[in-house]
């Protein structure tokens, strides 16, 4: 009779444990590993991004303006949806991966934006790199309708995306943080949080602003060691065990034929294309302005991007301004 009543208590316990869990669960949606995921925005990064989810067992529901885009994932096993409304129905979790303020505003507040399905607590996690307020602005909208709006840039570029080794720069509601890393690192390894909405990118705008100047720095000193007769991967070899070591010389070297696998080693084809980094330079510029902050350099690397947009570099990757140093001395 003793062991009866023990089980009894003990049935009792479990089910008020579960119950509690059960109450949870209902009033909040619940993200993490073999969840319901959409993607918008398919690209260079956006693809492999949502190829990782798919492969750490989620299920991933994707958008993107080019058919051929989703056809990639779809065979990989994603469901498709037609616009971004379709993907908010069918998901828990929504993850943005697009070109700029503009495309975001529209799929989060379009005519068939996300706002327009998704349910109350899905958590809403856009990766790309705009403009601070308009980060603010998404979330203000969210949170009326009872979402959580975070900002999430990423850093480490096509193959990082693909190793799904990627840094992310998180910023919103600091409660949220574990929901979101419990996503992001399918796709991530660094997961930083940076503090209020717009924080992460104003993180990213500050990294691509230096990353863009460390570029032309290194383009421009691989180029003169080169018209000095010096071996493009001795001269590289030297940088990366000096003092003028960066990511640019070390991981993305710009010189065709320094490293293999990167976009200089492939015509400048994949990897972060001129146009988005001027587009990233220019979000660098409002910023400072805004904040009457001085970065000459900042402004001189936006200058020499624009230039290289007009001049036929827009869909090359970044890296890409090592041929047009030489070209342009070629010219002269």
């Amino acid at each position: 009779m003793a062991a009866l009543t023990n089980v009894t208590r003990n049935a009792a316990v479990l089910i008020k444990v579960i119950g509690k869990h059960r109450s949870f669960s209902c009033s909040t949606v619940h993200h993490g590993s073999g969840k319901r995921v959409g993607f918008i925005g398919l690209g260079n990064m956006g693809g492999p991004m949502a190829l990782n989810l798919l492969n750490k067992g989620n299920s991933v529901t994707v958008f993107d303006v080019y058919p051929e885009a989703m056809s990639k994932l779809q065979d990989a096993g994603a469901s498709v949806g037609h616009n971004p409304a379709e993907v908010a129905e069918k998901s828990d979790t929504i993850i943005t991966m697009l070109p700029n303020s503009g495309h975001v505003q529209e799929a989060y507040a379009g005519e068939n934006g996300v706002f327009q399905t998704a349910k109350p607590g899905s958590l809403l996690i856009d990766s790309s790199t705009i403009d601070p307020s308009v980060s603010k602005e998404m979330a203000a909208l969210a949170e009326k309708k009872g979402m959580i709006f975070i900002d999430a840039p990423v850093s480490g570029g096509v193959m990082a995306a693909k190793a799904g080794t990627l840094t992310f720069m998180v910023g919103g509601p600091e409660e949220q943080f574990p929901n979101a890393r419990a996503i992001l690192e399918h796709v991530g390894k660094n997961i930083v949080y940076c503090g209020p909405v717009g924080s992460g990118q104003a993180a990213k705008i500050c990294n691509n602003m230096l990353l863009a100047i460390n570029m032309v720095g290194t383009a421009e000193a691989m180029n003169l060691g080169v018209r000095l007769g010096l071996d493009p991967k001795l001269l590289s070899s030297i940088i990366n065990t000096s003092s003028g070591r960066s990511w640019s010389s070390e991981i993305y070297n710009p010189v065709p034929g320094v490293l293999p696998n990167v976009p200089a080693s492939n015509n400048y084809e994949g990897g972060f294309g001129t146009a988005l980094m001027t587009k990233d330079l220019g979000l660098a510029q409002n910023s400072a302005t805004r904040s009457n902050s001085a970065i000459p350099l900042g402004s001189l690397a936006h200058q020499l991007y624009r230039l290289m947009t007009v001049r036929g570099y827009a869909k090359k990757d970044f890296s890409s301004v090592y041929q047009f140093l030489q070209k342009s001395e070629n010219s002269n």
